[in-house]
C-alpha cells in the first residue's frame, strides 16, 4: 500500500460508513471485524504498524479545540454530502447516521479508527488521511453527534481503556493536503462546466429539505455550461498551473469572460474535489464577462435575442440553431488553441492571447473569418470595458450596453480585438505597437507532439486457481503529468494489439502490447482536456469518445498519433450546472448510429429534456434522439442482438433497488423526477426491469456486455454485467416471457477488482475479456483506476446460465455436469423472495420476506440442468437462490442467484 499511497489518490465518497455495536473486545467481536475488513494488516503502510495510539487519543486533551475544528473542517468538506447531519439530511440517505445509529464494528475510537483505516463492508480504506486527521474526525463525531444525540454509542475513555492500546513509536505522516486534481497538468485546456465570479463574490446558493430539493435562483449567475478554459500565461504544468485564462462557452460561441489570479478554479466537483451538488468556480480576478446569451446576433435577423430552451427555472440550455451558429471542433498546436465555428455560412477561426498595456493584462481575440452572405456583428464585452480592434473589414460600436464588432466586409477577413478592464487608457494607442491579426491556417494542420514520452507498465499475469484467471495491466501512475487514471472506457483498433483508453479526467491513450509475449504495455496520451469522458469507440479505425457536453472525433493530421483537432461530432444535447448528469458509454448499431446514456440530477427533477435518457446520433452526426426515458444514473449502454438496448440504474429516489433495464424504444423506466414524466406513478405506469439488484450483490451496476468469444466455451453467447460499485462481474442469466424480459444475475468466481468496474470489451485477437474501472463517486474499491484482463482456462465453470420461471418451479442450466445426489437433496437449497416498495423515497427495505419450500429436484439427462418444484412461486421483486452441489467429480458447486420474477411461465 505503500506505493498506492505515494502514486495514487482515494476519492473520499463514503467516508465514514462504518457500524458497531458496543466495544466489545470479545473474540466473537473481533473475528466478525477482521471477516470484514477490506484491507488485511499486511496492505496497511509501515508507519500504520508502528502507531502509538494511546498517544494519539491523549493529545486530544492538549489540542481538543484544534482537533475539533480540524475534524469538522473534514467532515463538512468530505463527509458532509453523503451523511448530511441531524438537522439536514445528506444526499445518500442509506449512509450511516451518527447522531442515532449503531456502530456494527466497535464504538471506541481504536475501533473506528480500523473501520477508517481498512475500510469494513460498504466503506472503502481511507488511505489518504493521516492516523491525526483520522483521530480528528473521530473526535469531531464523538463530541457533535454522538456525546448529546446517540450517547449509547459514545464510548468513554478511561486509563484502562487507554492503557490496553498500542504505544507505537510514531505518529504517522505530517497531515498534507493532497488536491491531485489540481495538480494534474490537463494540457493548456479543460472543457468543463464553470461558473464565472470575480473577487469577493458571495456564497453559492444551495438549496437543502426533502427531495426533490427546490430549484436556486441561478437566472443571474454567469454559468459557461460547455466551457473551454483556456490558459494564456506561458509556462509548465498546463490549464491548472496558470495565472490567466479565457473562457470560450460553445452553446452560445461566445468569451465567457477572462480572469487572472493565483489559482484556477476552487475545484468545486464530483470529479474533482468530490463535492456533490456544485459546479466549480473561477478564482482571481475577473476582468471582463459577457451574460449568458448569444455572442452573435441572428446572421439572418440581426437580433440577439435567445431563442433557446427554457426549463422550469428560466434558465436557457443547449446550443444555438446550426443555421445560426455551430461549434465545430478545437485545434490544438503546441500550446495554441483556436477554436472553430461557423455564423450562417462563414468559417471562422478564433485563438485567444495575452499581452500587457501599463503593466496591466489585455486579452487578445484573433479572428479568421471567411466571405459571409449576411450582415455579421458580434457583442465583445458591456460597454465601458477597454476594447480596440486591429485590422480591416470590422469596426466598433457602442450598442445597448455592448461594445458591438460589425464586420463591414462581405469578404474574408482576418482582425485581433484587444480587451482590458474598464478604465485601461491607452488601448487605442497600443494597438500601432501589438502585433497584427495572424493566419491561423497554418496551425490547423497538426503540430509537434505535446506529449512525446511513450510510458511502459509491467503486466501482472494472473495464476489464480479455477475457470478464470485475471491479469492486472496498471496505468502509468508515476507519468510526469500526473494523471488520475480514472478510466472509463476502452475499444480496440483492427490490429488487436493497440487500444484506446479514456479516463474521466479528460485523457485518451492509445495503449499497445495486449497481444505481445513481452509482459510490458506502452502508453501514449493522444488526447486531454476533454469534460468527463465516460465512453470511447473505434469505427472505421477513427476514435470517437462520449463526453459530457458532446460526442467528440479525435483527428491526427501529422501521422503521431496525437489529436490534433478535436471535432464536435455532435453537441445537440444540452447540459445544466448539476454534478450528476453524466454522458456514459458509447456503442454503434449496425447502420453506424450512436449511442450512449445520460443521467438525471440527483434528488432534484429535471431541467431538460435529455436529463435520464437514451440518446441517439445519426451515422453522420448530423441529428439527435431521445430512444427512452425515466432513468435516474444510466451508467453505459449495450445492444442487443435483436437491436433493442440494455440500460442499468442506480438506487435511489424512485429507484427502490438498482435495476437492469431490457430498454425499448419509447419506454418510461420509473424516474418521476424526470422530465416531462407520465402522470401515472404506479409500477404499472413505468416499464419493468429485467431484474431488480440488492444492494447486497452489487451497489452501482455499469455496463452490460454480450460474451463474444469461443474461448470462453459454454458462456459464449452469455451475458455480462459489470459492477462499478463493488468491482465484480456478474452472468446474467435471463428469459423473454410475452415482451417481457426476466433474469437474474450470478457473479462469477473471482476476487472483487481493487477498482469499481466500467467498461469491457472482448479483443477479436485474443479473445478474452478487458475491462476498465475507477473508483470516483460511490464506489467501495480502494485504486483510483486499473486495467484488466480475464482468461478463461480449462477448468470447469459451474456457473448457472440458464433461467427458466415455470408455473410450479425454477429451472437452472449450468455450464457444466452436476453430481445427481447432491442436486436431488433438497436441503442444498434455500430460497428466499421479498418485495420493495418504489417511491420517491431513497431506496427501499424489504417487505414481505418469505422463505419458500422446494419439494422436489431432479436433474436432465446431461446432467446441467435443474427443476426445483416450488409450489408457492409467484412473481417477487426480488428472488435470491442460495444452492450448495457438487460437480460430476465431487467438487464444491456453491453458489447464489438473484433474481426477479414478473410472470410465471409454462412447464415443458
Amino acid at each position: 500500500m505503500n506505493s498506492i499511497r505515494s502514486r495514487m489518490y482515494l476519492l473520499l465518497v463514503f467516508i465514514l460508513m462504518i457500524g458497531c455495536n458496543q466495544a466489545d473486545k470479545s473474540e466473537n467481536t473481533e473475528s466478525h471485524a477482521i471477516a470484514g475488513f477490506i484491507l488485511s494488516e499486511s496492505d496497511l503502510p509501515d508507519f500504520e504498524k508502528n502507531l502509538d495510539h494511546r498517544g494519539l487519543l491523549e493529545a486530544w486533551g492538549d489540542r481538543h479545540g484544534e482537533s475539533i475544528r480540524t475534524g469538522e473542517h473534514i467532515y463538512n468538506n468530505i463527509c458532509f454530502n453523503c451523511h448530511g447531519n441531524h438537522e439536514q439530511e445528506g444526499s445518500l440517505p442509506t449512509a450511516f447516521k451518527f447522531w442515532k445509529d449503531s456502530f456494527k464494528v466497535g464504538s471506541d475510537p481504536f475501533s473506528i479508527y480500523q473501520t477508517l483505516t481498512r475500510g469494513y463492508g460498504s466503506m472503502p480504506p481511507q488511505v489518504n488521511l493521516t492516523p491525526v486527521e483520522k483521530y480528528d474526525l473521530i473526535h469531531y463525531i464523538r463530541e457533535t453527534f454522538l456525546l448529546e444525540k446517540n450517547p449509547d454509542q459514545y464510548f468513554n475513555l478511561d486509563s484502562a481503556y487507554l492503557v490496553s492500546l498500542p504505544s507505537g513509536g510514531s505518529i504517522g505522516p505530517a497531515p498534507k493536503e493532497f488536491k491531485p486534481w489540481a495538480e494534474m497538468d490537463y494540457g493548456n485546456f479543460l472543457i468543463n462546466t464553470y461558473e464565472l465570479v470575480g473577487l469577493n463574490a458571495p456564497p453559492r446558493e444551495r438549496s437543502s429539505g426533502p427531495s426533490p430539493l427546490p430549484d436556486e435562483n441561478l437566472t443571474k449567475a454567469n454559468y459557461a455550461y460547455k466551457g473551454i478554459a483556456v490558459r494564456l500565461d506561458q509556462g509548465n504544468g498546463g490549464v491548472a498551473a496558470g495565472n490567466a485564462w479565457m473562457m470560450f462557452d460553445h452553446d452560445l460561441m461566445r468569451v465567457a469572460g477572462a480572469w487572472t489570479g493565483e489559482g484556477f478554479i476552487d475545484w468545486e466537483a464530483i470529479l474533482f474535489n468530490e463535492k456533490h451538488n456544485i459546479s466549480p468556480r473561477t478564482i482571481g480576478d475577473l476582468h471582463f464577462e459577457n451574460p449568458v446569451v448569444p455572442a452573435w446576433a441572428n446572421p439572418n435577423t440581426g437580433s440577439f435575442d435567445d431563442p433557446r430552451f427554457t426549463a422550469r427555472d428560466k434558465r436557457k440550455f443547449g446550443p444555438l440553431p446550426r443555421e445560426w451558429a455551430h461549434y465545430k471542433g478545437l485545434y490544438q498546436y503546441d500550446d495554441k488553441v483556436i477554436i472553430s465555428y461557423t455564423v450562417g455560412n462563414a468559417k471562422i477561426l478564433e485563438t485567444f492571447g495575452l499581452e500587457t498595456v501599463q503593466n496591466q493584462p489585455v486579452f487578445t481575440r484573433t479572428f479568421n473569418i471567411s466571405a459571409s452572405d449576411k450582415p455579421l456583428k458580434m457583442r465583445i464585452a458591456p460597454s465601458g470595458t477597454a476594447v480596440a480592434l486591429l485590422g480591416e473589414g470590422a469596426i466598433l460600436k457602442d450598442q445597448n450596453g455592448f461594445t458591438v464588432m460589425e464586420l463591414v466586409s462581405s469578404q474574408s477577413i482576418k482582425i485581433k480585438l484587444l480587451i482590458a478592464k474598464q478604465g485601461l487608457e491607452g488601448l487605442a494607442q497600443y494597438t500601432k505597437s501589438s502585433s497584427p491579426p495572424e493566419d491561423l491556417n497554418p496551425f490547423i494542420k497538426g503540430g509537434p507532439a505535446r506529449y512525446p514520452q511513450k510510458l511502459t507498465t509491467e503486466i501482472q499475469i494472473g495464476e489464480q486457481e479455477g475457470p478464470f484467471q485475471v491479469d492486472i495491466m496498471n496505468p502509468p501512475f508515476d507519468s510526469p503529468w500526473k494523471n488520475q487514471f480514472r478510466l472509463s472506457g476502452l475499444d480496440f483498433f483492427k490490429d488487436p494489439n493497440k487500444g484506446v483508453i479514456c479516463s474521466t479526467d479528460g485523457d485518451v491513450w492509445l495503449v499497445e502490447g495486449f497481444m505481445k509475449n513481452s509482459g510490458k504495455l506502452t502508453w501514449q496520451r493522444i488526447a486531454s482536456g476533454l469534460f468527463q469522458p465516460l465512453g470511447i469507440k473505434v469505427v472505421n479505425e477513427e476514435i470517437f469518445v462520449t463526453c459530457r457536453d458532446q460526442l467528440v472525433r479525435l483527428h491526427d493530421f501529422n501521422g503521431d498519433m496525437e489529436t490534433d483537432f478535436y471535432e464536435s461530432f455532435n453537441n445537440d444535447h444540452q447540459v445544466t450546472d448539476h454534478f450528476h448528469e453524466f454522458a456514459m458509454g458509447l456503442q454503434t448499431d449496425k447502420a453506424g448510429n450512436f449511442y450512449y446514456a445520460k443521467s438525471a440530477r440527483h434528488a432534484r427533477e429535471a431541467l431538460v429534456p435529455q436529463h435520464g435518457t437514451l440518446m441517439k446520433v445519426s451515422k453522420d452526426g448530423s441529428k439527435s434522439e431521445i430512444i427512452a426515458k425515466g432513468f435516474r444514473a444510466a451508467n453505459g449502454v449495450c445492444i442487443n442482438p435483436d437491436g433493442t438496448f440494455i440500460v442499468t440504474d442506480q438506487e435511489g429516489h424512485w429507484n427502490p433497488m438498482n435495476r437492469i433495464n431490457w430498454v425499448k424504444e419509447g419506454g418510461f423506466y420509473g424516474n418521476m423526477f424526470g422530465f416531462n414524466p407520465p402522470s401515472d406513478s404506479t409500477d404499472t405506469g413505468m416499464e419493468q426491469p429485467l431484474v431488480w439488484v440488492e444492494r447486497e450483490r452489487d451497489q452501482s451496476p455499469s455496463e452490460l456486455l454480450w460474451v463474444d468469444s469461443k474461448k470462453w466455451g459454454a458462456l459464449n453467447g452469455q451475458l455480462l454485467n459489470f459492477s462499478y460499485g463493488y468491482g465484480k462481474v456478474f452472468v446474467v442469466p435471463f428469459e423473454k416471457i410475452g415482451e417481457q424480459v426476466q433474469g437474474g444475475i450470478f457473479e462469477l468466481p473471482i476476487p472483487r477488482f481493487s477498482t469499481g468496474v466500467m467498461r469491457g470489451r472482448f479483443n477479436p485477437g485474443d479473445e478474452q475479456l478487458y475491462l476498465c474501472g475507477l473508483s470516483a463517486w460511490g464506489s467501495t474499491q480502494p485504486q483510483l483506476g486499473g486495467l484488466y484482463r480475464i482468461r478463461v482456462t480449462e477448468k470447469p465453470m459451474h456457473i448457472p446460465k440458464g433461467l427458466k420461471i415455470r408455473k410450479d418451479g425454477i429451472e437452472l442450466a449450468f455450464t457444466d455436469k452436476l453430481e445427481t445426489n447432491s442436486v436431488e437433496d433438497i436441503n442444498n437449497y434455500t430460497v428466499k423472495t421479498w418485495d420493495l416498495l418504489r417511491s420517491r423515497k431513497y431506496g427501499s427495505k424489504h417487505y414481505n420476506e418469505q422463505t419458500l419450500e422446494v419439494t422436489n429436484v431432479t436433474l436432465s439427462m446431461d446432467k446441467k440442468s435443474i427443476i426445483l418444484t416450488i409450489p408457492n412461486i409467484k412473481p417477487t421483486w426480488v428472488m435470491e437462490i442460495d444452492f450448495h452441489l457438487k460437480s460430476e467429480k465431487g467438487e464444491k458447486v456453491d453458489g447464489l442467484i438473484q433474481n426477479t420474477i414478473h410472470q410465471l411461465g409454462g412447464n415443458p
